[in-house]
């Protein structure tokens, strides 16, 4: 199947992006789809290397960053807004997923506290960095990466990545009430299982884990980084001016399903 875009407008131009982790997998997806509309995209990433190689393919500008470091988010919404003028759309999509963070009785409090740290607390930092620039301006889209697992409970547990996960759905949902009626609008994007470095290296590590969860996705793959940039160039745009404080599952319909078909 085919996820190269066709035909794309040019919905984003001259709209300044920050995508968080935009260096690879969706984050890098996203920065190429939303470039592709017309954005200007920072990227933002911890790597320069690969960070500043994604940020000349897109024709944007590169920052490092520690998303989990309130100074160094605030200096990045902060310097966005000097260099390109204004903040209009936040893609707060970096986190983690350590092996070190299993079932409840196998996880450390460390390893709790890091996921906790780089997926929810950085979403929390981000948003109220971005807000600072959106707030005055009455107006900007902020899409924050949570989980299909937000919304339902997995037997091969991530407990700190699924609560992380649970904890920017509910964040996101509250804000996008609170701002809705200064023109911005907040929501949750809630991928399934894509097809990411970071799913591969679950597949090289133990096969028969990751099986478990394709077997329960009724569209019978996982998806690709692609076909969520795409959720997020919407949400990012005019054409979702009435979406906010939403959940947005792109998941293949997992969250629905009872028994998936032969």
């Amino acid at each position: 199947m085919s996820t190269t875009p066709v035909d794309l407008t040019q919905r984003l131009r001259d709209r300044v992006a920050v995508v968080t982790g935009g260096a690879s997998g969706i984050g890098l997806a996203s920065a190429r789809r939303l470039a592709a509309e017309g954005a200007r995209v920072v990227v933002a990433d911890l790597d320069p290397e690969t960070g500043g190689a994604a940020a000349e393919e897109v024709g944007g500008t590169f920052v490092a960053v520690d998303v989990s470091d309130r100074e160094q988010v605030d200096a990045l919404f902060d310097s966005v807004a000097a260099s390109h003028g204004a903040v209009d759309i936040a893609f707060n999509n970096a986190g983690i997923s350590p092996p070190e963070d299993d079932l409840i009785e196998s996880t450390d409090l460390d390893a709790w506290d890091r996921v906790q740290l780089v997926n929810l607390t950085s979403v929390y930092l981000c948003c109220r960095a971005a807000l600072r620039h959106m707030a005055p301006q009455q107006r900007g889209s902020i899409i924050n990466t949570a989980s299909f697992v937000a919304v339902m409970g997995s037997a091969t547990s991530q407990i700190s990545y699924t609560a992380s996960k649970g904890g920017v759905l509910a964040m996101s949902r509250e804000l996008g009430v609170q701002y809705a009626r200064q023109g911005i609008r907040v929501n949750a994007l809630c991928p399934g299982p894509v097809n990411t470095p970071l799913l591969q290296e679950l597949f090289a590590k133990d096969p028969e884990r990751a099986a478990r969860r394709l077997v329960h996705v009724p569209v019978g793959r996982f998806a690709e980084p692609e076909e969520l940039a795409a959720a997020v160039a919407f949400l990012a745009s005019d054409d979702a001016s009435f979406i906010t404080a939403s959940s947005f599952l792109v998941d293949g319909g997992i969250h629905a399903a009872y028994v998936t078909p032969l």
